[in-house]
């Protein structure tokens, strides 16, 4: 008897729980980001995004929308200072980078989907950053539209490409650990994709590359180096 159906049905049961079990990584996630400070005092890394984009990988770009939408309200209504301003713009910061991504991924299931949907979301998050930066941080903050006019090139489009690379390599770092220890649970069901379980070197690599310039860049707009 084949045992796939059965195996699948199981995985199906428990999404909710295993989606749940994300939300709470995720805001785990978010406050471990806290520690780092803000570059200019407005600008937070916020490390969630790579988790949200995992849950997406997994279950497609409706889930990370829901993943993002549950954390960044849990976030406001504990952790954060911003209000409704904070959860409406960490909503479209995380979804403009995860939805893409795990729209592309659903497409292209493989290591160079997964590198093609991740550049892909670093981009568009940081194009919609830049608009919504633009239309929202002068109401904000009260300063004058062509201040943050000016602070777009300058810093919203590096800060959010750095915060992209950087979490895009570590979804390239921890996706398979994770994906790997949610089906030995039984929690996702098993992949038909060529490759399963094997280890890709070059995407290591790439992400490690990618989480330790990113990294650096932080310290150069903190100004730490």
């Amino acid at each position: 008897m084949d045992s796939h159906p059965t195996a699948r049905r199981a995985a199906s049961a428990r999404r909710p729980a295993t989606i749940g079990m994300l939300c709470a990584v995720a805001y785990a996630a978010m406050l471990i980001g806290q520690v780092v400070p803000a570059v200019q005092g407005i600008l937070s890394y916020d490390p969630k995004d790579v988790v949200v984009v995992i849950g997406g990988f997994i279950y497609g770009p409706l889930t990370a929308v829901l993943i993002s939408a549950i954390t960044s309200l849990v976030e406001m209504l504990t952790v954060s200072s911003t209000g409704p301003v904070g959860f409406i713009m960490n909503v479209v910061s995380t979804c403009s980078f995860a939805v893409p991504a795990a729209l592309i991924y659903k497409k292209a299931r493989s290591m160079k989907g997964a590198i093609g949907s991740l550049a892909a979301g670093v981009a568009v998050m940081a194009a919609m950053m830049c608009l919504w930066n633009y239309i929202v941080t002068p109401i904000y903050q009260g300063v004058p539209r062509q201040v943050v006019a000016s602070m777009l090139p300058t810093l919203f489009l590096p800060f959010n490409l750095v915060k992209g690379a950087i979490n895009a390599g570590l979804t390239l770092l921890l996706y398979k650990p994770v994906v790997t220890a949610l089906r030995k649970a039984n929690l996702v069901e098993e992949s038909s994709s060529a490759g399963k379980g094997k280890v890709n070197t070059g995407a290591l690599l790439l992400g490690g590359a990618l989480v330790v310039t990113g990294t650096l860049l932080i310290l150069v707009l903190l100004e730490v180096i």
